[in-house]
């Protein structure tokens, strides 16, 4: 990939004919162009272009950086951003993974602010972190692991989702959605991997089988493996970091690694379907327990009603890691009455019931939620009057309307939030 040729007053067909008589090529395969270049510009660009040996059968059209307000940066504004002091103090890879996040199809701009830039400083101290426990619970790449050997449930999920997400990467890179890359690689790292795997595989490696520990300990080692190669365009220097612990300093370094290619028979629908129900009633009861205020210190049971049979089968077989991450007290499993001052979950074909009325002040928390709701009702209502004044609308910056009106939109979802937890009290 090349930037915009060289241009200028030079005779480009008579250097054509000198690097084509010297056997060089330009080595270009896709031009980036700037959506903001001058007419003229581009055209001498794209003429030359169409020379051998300059000719690129691609030309990719990106936007301008801009600060987080959207005005273009300069001196005279003071709002330059120099990258090398954000390298400085979030590192070259979190700068790096910000540019593609942001990097949209088709030229649009980008708003860089220097949250973002440490947002994906703590992606990278995420993964980092999930490396060390990998380290620590002695997760060794196995030679010659097959993807296609395990047999726990657990397992055969996390690697159906390195499957996916590789696919899904090829194609954005093939379309140069360079935007959904790095989407892409955050979700499965954060959530797929960080947040479910590891936590789900803790009991495992600290007290499960040893045949099955082994097992997660290969399969979670290959796993960082993939994951650490698929980010390495994007973030070279943590990964080939993370590379050379975990394969070893004698090993091939990263950058000089073949790109991972997978098997679609290594896509497991039946251990996705059970992980996907196991992790969809641990998210929706701690969704309950945020919206209810329940102490994150209280655990209460649990009682699943009209569960079909895969159901049970599946929530019985992940009982003991459900009960961790849920922080409940106990499961029933039978289909007894409802018990009064409980919240309903919707889980499949199943209703995951909550008694919360021996936990929390159900009145008081009422009012509460009234109080807050209060209180974002005033602010809409400022807001609202703000953005319906025509003089304001025609006088303040366009970034101050947008910002405005992006504070209207996350007090709205608020306000809808506190609605929704009233209305599941007022049902108690």
């Amino acid at each position: 990939m090349i930037s915009i040729l060289p241009s200028g007053r030079v005779n480009w067909n008579k250097v054509a004919q000198v690097l084509k008589e010297a056997g060089i090529q330009y080595g270009q395969n896709v031009g980036v162009q700037n959506s903001h270049t001058g007419y003229s510009l581009v055209a001498a660009n794209l003429a030359i272009a169409l020379i051998e040996p300059f000719a690129a059968p691609t030309w990719l059209k990106h936007g301008l950086v801009r600060d987080e307000r959207g005005q273009k940066m300069s001196k005279s504004k003071g709002n330059i951003m120099d990258p090398l002091d954000i390298v400085d103090r979030y590192g070259c890879d979190a700068l790096r993974f910000t540019l593609a996040a942001l990097a949209v199809p088709a030229g649009r701009d980008v708003k860089l602010s220097e949250s973002r830039v440490e947002g994906y400083r703590n992606f990278a101290t995420k993964l980092w972190n999930a490396a060390r426990f990998c380290e620590m619970n002695e997760a060794r790449l196995v030679p010659g692991f097959d993807p296609a050997t395990p047999q726990a449930p657990l397992n055969r999920w996390i690697i159906s989702q390195v499957v996916r997400t590789g696919k899904e990467l090829e194609e954005a890179f093939e379309s140069y959605r360079f935007n959904d890359v790095a989407n892409t690689l955050y979700h499965f790292a954060w959530h797929s991997f960080c947040d479910w795997y590891v936590e789900f595989s803790k009991p495992i490696l600290s007290e499960g089988d040893e045949q099955v520990a082994a097992e997660t300990r290969a399969t979670t080692a290959w796993v960082l493996a993939q994951l650490i190669h698929m980010l390495s365009p994007v973030m070279p220097f943590i990964t080939e970091e993370l590379w050379q612990n975990l394969a070893g300093d004698e090993s091939e370094p990263l950058i000089n690694r073949e790109w991972p290619s997978y098997e679609a028979k290594l896509i497991d629908v039946e251990a996705e379907s059970e992980m996907t129900t196991v992790i969809n009633l641990i998210s929706g009861i701690r969704a309950v327990r945020a919206e209810m205020n329940v102490p994150p210190g209280s655990k209460v049971p649990l009682i699943l009603k009209d569960a079909s049979a895969k159901t049970m089968e599946r929530v019985t077989a992940n009982k003991s890691v459900i009960l961790r991450l849920a922080r409940l007290s106990n499961m029933d499993l039978s289909d007894q009455e409802i018990p009064k001052g409980s919240v309903q979950i919707p889980i499949d074909e199943a209703t995951a019931i909550l008694p919360v009325a021996d936990v929390i002040d159900i009145a008081q928390e009422k009012t509460r939620l009234i109080r807050e709701g209060e209180k974002v009702q005033k602010e809409l209502a400022k807001l609202n009057g703000k953005l319906g004044n025509k003089q304001f609308l025609a006088k303040a910056p366009v970034e101050v309307v947008e910002e405005q009106k992006a504070r209207l939109e996350s007090l709205t979802q608020t306000k809808n939030r506190l609605q929704l937890a009233i209305s599941k009290l007022e049902s108690l």
